[in-house]
């Protein structure tokens, strides 16, 4: 019991990767503790092999090993990898839905959830994700929608692999998707106006003194489609004095973008012709082949060849919002070269070719002076702009006009206050965010422009203060950050308001409120309040199956999943004698109690909540069996010392009762063989005085000297020698009793067996086994906490049961330790803190019963 003992490692558990350390414990153990001290990489090497060594300071040393095996779980340090960085593929436009494309593809080194690879889109417009579909799983990508090449004629997007760990990785690919063309457009033909010549709705108004190959109109062939489809041959149609030349003779210019200048060809007469209809046909190269057509009405017109003309092509005006209804905004003048009434000029405003909308309810000109008034209230919020297109005619015949655009640009005034999107944000925020982390992000916008609608935003406390110091928001994005750590079961909310300031003067101002909602986080473990782990409840043996022994009942502080509790018995149940209920705690006998039974069970309780992850809490639920409590002193003993006993270690029950049994069953095994012998003797003796008696015969008259019932006298002075000496040669029945010698706490000796047993903690009174009487109470079969007498073992004494330690994860505030380096004799089928009892129990009685064989251990 008091032998030192040392640890040590094999050999074959020496490697780079583990080391064995001992350490010594407060009670002079050793712990060895098991070290990792290199790098672990399960996809190089997923378990190891350990052999572990302990040997004791005795001489001989004697020593045992165990295997340790070591699995290495796998932990997510793997990316997916894709077999290729660029996929590029090509695809005909009009592809119908479905089409696959390419199948894009991916490996992960881990395994499990770690290893499972999802595909989705990456860096992608939205183009992509609406014409495209990328399968999640296997990374097939088809068409989703028809794709029109003219639209776009490439697509060029990234996909991204990731896996289903936590946290995931990724990795990612370019797709470079090209849409190959199909001949579905016919070519486009479209004349615009050129030079001074009038060009509007379809007409163009050609003075008859025109030069022959004067260019009248330029004409613009287009075809959508590439290459060969997109090669467009253009021609004039009929018997008409116009043909078209190419613009330009450059081998540069597209082959699907053309241009044409429609030439005179012969002298125009506006006396014979006043009208050409010129149809211009043009044909692409595709097969089959497309055309159109488009036709152009050019009018010949008298002579007046002076238009009149503006100062400016482009005329910018700045004016204020809010005016007054007819104030003048500007004024635009015009010349003509011409003389007379083609001189005389007339202003109109018309729409600009850019916009449809015609200015004449807002914008009015004066025909003679060109005073330009606006006639409605500008509010540069509605618009800020307006475009139109001032015209200048002459008197002529025909009459020439010019044009030019007048851009009227609204100046702003502050006169919008800053607008918050809501008037109540609503945000919600895990507990535990680190400080100075984002919260939310409020939206405010101002109407106007310029330092009006430049913003300042900050925070006003709340009603009770609630943000003072705790919130800031950030100017630019209107992020709100907290400077604290949230922890919900302190504070759920807070409510605050944020008030925004333009710049302008007078400055305008708006608040919005905000509310902000902390949500549980798994943070809280458990709680037990009932039962106390030195505490204990007394279980008569006589109890019915479904008795409530005791309930747990421990608390959360989160809420929801994360407090709801479930209860196990993970130990020190070896009879199945208990059960629990998993949602109220409620312990109730399920098993019949036996005499083995008896004494104390200590059941570990396990409560889990179900957050995620799961936290737990264990507790001891101490059960004496006994009919009732004799020495409460003693039980208390026997709970404290399981405090200190590893939680793998079963305590139930009384045991010293199997080895009783079979203890008795020996002694009447012994005393049936006594007694056999004694009643053979007997025979034997009785068969040869018979006999003798037979030899002699009877003779009348004569005494019979060898009487058996007559004591001789010279028997009677031999006979106290003889049975002195018979005495000292019998011999007694319990010949094997092994010598105890204790002493008292004071020093002195026992006198008798039975003083020593009464003098032991705890066995002062006796009961029966079945209640009786005369019987030692259980609770003496177990250690107590006040000395007792040391024994002394032989050598030939059987072996102390083998200790064995394991490394088991428990809770840090419920972790127990071992009692210490006491040796069990006996089974090792036994739990130690079990055959300690027994031990004790059986050197204080040993004097009491006969010699056993020693158990093989």
């Amino acid at each position: 019991g008091g032998s030192k003992r040392r640890q040590e490692a094999d050999a074959a558990a020496r490697s780079s990767v583990f080391e064995l350390q001992v350490a010594d414990t407060l009670d002079g153990e050793k712990q060895p503790q098991l070290i990792v001290k290199g790098a672990l990489d399960r996809e190089q090497r997923d378990s190891y092999e350990l052999s572990l060594r302990v040997r004791d300071g005795g001489d001989p040393a004697r020593s045992s090993q165990a295997i340790l095996r070591v699995l290495i779980t796998d932990v997510n340090d793997n990316s997916p990898r894709f077999e290729k960085s660029v996929y590029e593929a090509d695809l005909a436009e009009n592809s119908s839905p479905g089409t696959p494309i390419l199948q894009l593809r991916a490996a992960d080194l881990d395994v499990g959830v770690n290893g499972q690879i999802e595909y989705v889109f990456g860096a992608a417009t939205e183009s992509v994700r609406r014409l495209l579909r990328l399968d999640e799983t296997s990374g097939w990508l088809s068409v989703l929608h028809r794709i029109d090449r003219e639209e776009v004629n490439q697509l060029r997007f990234t996909v991204m692999a990731r896996d289903r760990g936590q946290p995931p990785k990724t990795d990612k690919a370019t797709v470079v998707l090209n849409i190959r063309d199909e001949n579905d457009n016919v070519p486009t033909i479209d004349i615009r106006k050129i030079g001074r010549i009038p060009l509007r709705d379809g007409v163009a108004s050609v003075a008859e003194d025109v030069l022959v190959d004067t260019p009248i109109a330029l004409v613009q062939v287009s075809d959508r489609d590439q290459g060969e489809n997109g090669v467009v041959t253009c021609t004039v149609v009929g018997d008409v004095p116009f043909q078209l030349k190419p613009a330009s003779e450059g081998e540069g210019e597209p082959q699907n973008k053309r241009k044409y200048f429609l030439h005179t060809s012969a002298p125009l007469d506006y006396e014979a012709v006043r009208d050409y209809n010129v149809v211009i046909v043009a044909v692409d190269s595709g097969s089959p082949s497309l055309s159109s057509n488009n036709s152009l009405l050019v009018r010949v017109g008298d002579t007046n060849d002076n238009p009149p003309v503006f100062s400016q092509a482009v005329l910018e005006v700045s004016f204020p919002e809010n005016n007054l209804p007819g104030e003048r905004v500007a004024t635009v003048v015009a010349t003509d070269a011409d003389s007379g009434k083609n001189a005389e000029l007339t202003y109109s405003l018309e729409a600009s070719p850019l916009s449809s909308e015609s200015p004449g309810g807002i914008f009015s000109i004066d025909p003679d002076s060109g005073d330009v008034s606006v006639q409605a209230v500008l509010d540069r919020e509605q618009r800020d702009t307006y475009e139109f297109q001032v015209t200048a005619r002459d008197k002529g015949v025909p009459s020439l006009q010019g044009s030019t655009t007048v851009v009227v640009r609204v100046a702003d005034r502050n006169d919008n206050e800053p607008r918050f999107m809501q008037d109540v944000f609503t945000f919600y925020v895990k507990e535990n965010l680190q400080p100075n982390s984002p919260v939310g992000m409020v939206t405010v916008m101002d109407f106007d422009k310029g330092r009006n609608a430049e913003l300042s935003l900050s925070i006003q406390p709340g009603d009770h203060d609630q943000a003072t110091g705790i919130f800031s928001i950030e100017n630019d994005t209107g992020t709100i950050f907290s400077t604290v750590s949230f922890d919900r079961e302190q504070q759920t909310s807070y409510t605050f308001k944020v008030k925004a300031v333009d710049g302008g003067e007078p400055p305008r101002s708006a608040t919005a409120t905000v509310s902000l909602f902390v949500m549980d986080e798994n943070d809280n473990a458990p709680t037990v309040t009932f039962p106390s782990n030195s505490s204990y409840t007394v279980l008569p043996p006589s109890s019915n199956m479904r008795t409530v022994v005791a309930t747990v009942v421990a608390t959360d502080a989160d809420t929801g999943l994360n407090a709801d509790l479930n209860y196990s018995i993970v130990g020190g149940n070896p009879f199945k004698l208990f059960e629990i209920d998993p949602a109220s705690g409620v312990v109730s006998l399920v098993g019949k109690l036996a005499p083995k039974h008896y004494g104390l069970h200590r059941l570990v309780v396990q409560v889990n909540d179900s957050g995620q992850p799961p936290q737990s809490t264990t507790a001891l639920l101490h059960v004496f069996v006994n009919e009732s409590l004799s020495n409460a002193t003693v039980v208390e003993g026997q709970v404290a010392r399981s405090l200190h006993t590893p939680l793998a270690q079963d305590i139930a029950g009384d045991p010293s009762y199997e080895l009783s049994k079979q203890r008795l069953s020996i002694v009447i095994g012994v005393v049936a063989g006594i007694m056999t012998v004694i009643l053979l003797i007997l025979v034997v003796v009785m068969a040869r005085y018979c006999r003798s008696k037979s030899k002699h015969g009877y003779e009348a008259g004569k005494k019979d000297h060898e009487d058996f019932f007559t004591p001789q006298q010279h028997d009677k002075a031999k006979k106290p020698k003889k049975d002195k000496k018979g005495k000292k040669g019998k011999q007694p029945l319990y010949s094997s009793i092994v010598t105890v010698e204790a002493s008292k706490p004071n020093g002195q000796r026992y006198d008798s067996v039975n003083e020593k047993l009464s003098d032991s903690p705890g066995m002062g009174r006796y009961r029966s086994v079945n209640g009786g009487p005369g019987s030692p109470d259980l609770a003496r079969h177990y250690k107590s906490s006040s000395p007792l007498p040391t024994v002394q073992l032989h050598p030939q004494s059987p072996t102390a049961g083998k200790k064995h330690q394991a490394v088991q994860d428990l809770p840090p505030a419920n972790t127990f330790v071992g009692a210490g380096d006491n040796i069990s004799i006996g089974s090792d089928h036994c739990s130690e803190y079990s055959c300690q009892a027994s031990s004790k129990y059986s050197k204080q009685v040993r004097a009491l019963r006969p010699a056993q064989p020693p158990r093989s251990p």
